[in-house]
């Protein structure tokens, strides 16, 4: 199968229709599909932030419908699961916003999307392999996490990285960079740290190039190995990308 790999979308709809669309796949009903079969699949975080969390997640909901869904789903999906499931959390770093989209819609409306969010995530693996040699897992994954039986580190490991327990300044969580240190056969494709241009590293790949801050919408094509990206049309946060070392 081939595969057209999606970064972090944090509510960036029109420029995942771009994306899309520059990717060759075409408009079919409610979802995309692609002349040659190709499947998009995506590394989570698809809301907070941006300015239609709701349309992306409307979009995803009808791919999970197809059967044609391949998601792995982020921190920021796992904290709006919480926020409906009714637990405290913190509005804050986007969910704000995505909260904000929800509550404007009419209130039958808001507990139909509410209750197709959670069944949503609930279908949700904690992170793919879509192939023998391609894993797509939100912030990463160790070789020797591969294929083990989920315990609570690998499930932190794939929404948060290789957290250090320490914070930035700004609060952000300083992370190690695991990628520099992989030695697995397979490809792992993640985003959740937004960097200017595609880190590409030991057989793994970042593709969260931030657009929500203004850098690009990205994509990882399998097996051809390509990058293919649109720009963001979100105001440029220069201060938000992450300078690997």
């Amino acid at each position: 199968m081939k595969y057209d790999i999606i970064g972090d979308i944090h509510g960036c709809y029109q420029e995942l229709l771009q994306l899309v669309e520059r990717l060759g796949y075409q408009k079919q009903g409610d979802v995309f599909i692609h002349p040659e079969n190709r499947k998009l699949a995506f590394v989570g975080d698809a809301m907070d932030r941006g300015p239609e969390s709701l349309n992306v997640l409307r979009l995803l909901f009808a791919m999970q419908d197809e059967g044609i869904l391949y998601y792995s789903p982020g921190n920021h999906c796992n904290k709006l699961f919480r926020f409906f499931k009714g637990h405290n959390v913190q509005l804050a770093h986007g969910l704000e916003m995505t909260v904000a989209e929800w509550e404007q819609l009419p209130k039958q409306e808001r507990q139909q999307f509410r209750k197709r969010y959670i069944h949503f995530y609930e279908q949700l693996p904690h992170y793919q392999q879509l192939e023998h040699d391609l894993i797509v897992a939100h912030a990463g994954l160790k070789a020797e996490m591969i294929g083990k039986p989920l315990s609570k580190g690998i499930a932190v490991f794939v929404l948060y990285g290789d957290i250090t327990g320490r914070f930035h300044d700004d609060g952000r969580p300083i992370r190690r960079d695991w990628a520099k240190t992989y030695k697995g056969t397979k490809w792992v494709v993640y985003g959740h740290t937004p960097t200017a241009e595609p880190y590409v590293i030991n057989r793994t790949v970042n593709i969260d190039t931030g657009c929500v801050f203004g850098g690009a919408l990205t994509a990882f094509r399998y097996p051809e190995k390509e990058i293919v990206s649109v720009p963001s049309q979100q105001p440029y946060q220069p201060d938000r990308f992450h300078i690997y070392n």
